[in-house]
C-alpha cells in the first residue's frame, strides 16, 4: 500500500514538472527564431572607383588618384562641374588613394550634388553609397580646386578642404563636356535619393557661400 502511494506521488510530481520543462524549451526556440526575423544582410563593400565608373560611363581603372593623369588625352577635362562629370580628388590627409565622385546636379557656381561610394561611414560601415550629397567649392578663385564634402556622421559638410585636380567629362579630348544626349544623364536619373541640404541661410544676406562659411552658417 505504501509503495502504491509513493508511485502516485511520483506520477503527480512528473506531471507537474514536465509541462514547465516543455514550455521552457519552446520559449527558447521562439526566442532564437525572433532573433533572425527580418534580418537583412549588409550590402557588400564598394569602392569609389567602380561606382564612379558605373554612373559616369568613363572607362578608367585603377586607384582614384590615377584617374586625372589617366584621363589626359583620353577624355575631356576641365575645372567646371557638369552633370555626369567625375570630380577627381587628390590624396590628402587620411585619403591616401584619392577619391572620385560623380556630379549629379549643379546648384550654383559653388555648390553641387554628387553621388559616390566609400566616403562617409554609415551605420558604422565603410564602403557604402551616398546619393545626391552636397559638395561646396571653397577655393579662393572659385575654380573648384578645394572643396568641402558632406559627411554623414555629423549631418553637415566636413571641415576639411579637400584638394581637387578637376573634372573628367565623358567626352573626347578638347570637345568640352558631354551634351544632353550623353547616356550618363539617364543613369543619373536613377539616382533619386533626397539630397542632404546644407543649413538654411539667414535672410538678408547675399548668396555668398564663402562669406557664410566665415560667418559659421555651414
Amino acid at each position: 500500500m505504501q509503495g502504491y502511494r509513493i508511485a502516485i506521488i511520483l506520477g503527480l510530481a512528473a506531471a507537474t514538472i514536465a509541462p514547465a520543462s516543455a514550455r521552457s524549451a519552446i520559449d527558447d526556440a521562439l526566442a532564437g527564431a525572433d532573433d533572425t526575423v527580418g534580418a537583412v544582410a549588409k550590402p557588400d563593400y564598394l569602392e569609389c572607383v567602380p561606382y564612379a565608373r558605373q554612373l559616369s560611363g568613363i572607362q578608367i581603372f585603377g586607384d582614384a588618384h590615377t584617374w586625372w593623369s589617366q584621363a589626359q588625352g583620353r577624355y575631356a577635362i576641365g575645372h567646371t562641374p557638369r552633370i555626369g562629370a567625375v570630380m577627381a580628388m587628390e590624396p590628402y590627409a587620411n585619403s591616401q588613394l584619392g577619391h572620385v565622385a560623380t556630379v549629379s546636379k549643379v546648384i550654383d557656381s559653388r555648390t553641387i550634388l554628387v553621388s559616390h561610394a566609400n566616403w562617409s561611414p554609415i551605420e558604422g560601415s565603410r564602403g557604402r553609397i551616398e546619393k545626391n550629397v552636397t559638395v561646396l567649392d571653397v577655393s579662393a578663385r572659385n575654380d573648384w580646386s578645394e572643396v568641402r564634402v558632406w559627411y554623414a556622421p555629423i549631418h553637415n559638410l566636413g571641415n576639411t578642404h579637400w584638394p581637387v585636380s578637376g573634372f573628367i567629362y565623358n567626352a573626347r579630348p578638347n570637345s568640352g563636356p558631354a551634351g544632353g544626349q550623353d547616356p550618363t544623364l539617364q543613369r543619373l536619373d536613377d539616382v533619386s535619393a533626397t539630397p542632404e541640404a546644407p543649413k538654411k541661410r539667414k535672410k538678408g544676406r547675399r548668396s555668398d557661400p564663402i562669406g557664410e562659411i566665415i560667418a559659421g552658417l555651414y
